[in-house]
């Protein structure tokens, strides 16, 4: 909790730049809402982390597939687009 609340503060230094990403937005509201449920609640202790441990690690899952969805997407045309010139 002490490192995640030392990277928060790092995070909150930098100069915010506004990306329009579903990833991005989503990502943002994710780091703030662990970061509320955990280093600003008072009520937060071993039992809590434990009760919101799977659910967060379903929306963490839920995240990864948004940032992957596009890399795929690309992979599957590029060796399409790489191979235009030949013929």
């Amino acid at each position: 909790m002490i490192k995640f609340e030392q990277l928060k503060k790092k995070l909150d230094e930098k100069t915010e730049v506004q990306l329009d990403s579903e990833y991005h937005q989503q990502l943002k509201a994710y780091i703030e809402r662990i970061y509320q449920q955990t280093c600003l609640s008072e009520d937060f202790d071993d039992k809590a982390f434990g009760d919101m441990r799977e659910a967060e690690m379903s929306n963490l899952n839920r995240l990864q597939k948004l940032k992957n969805g596009t890399s795929y997407k690309k992979d599957k045309h590029r060796s399409q687009h790489q191979h235009e010139d030949w013929g």
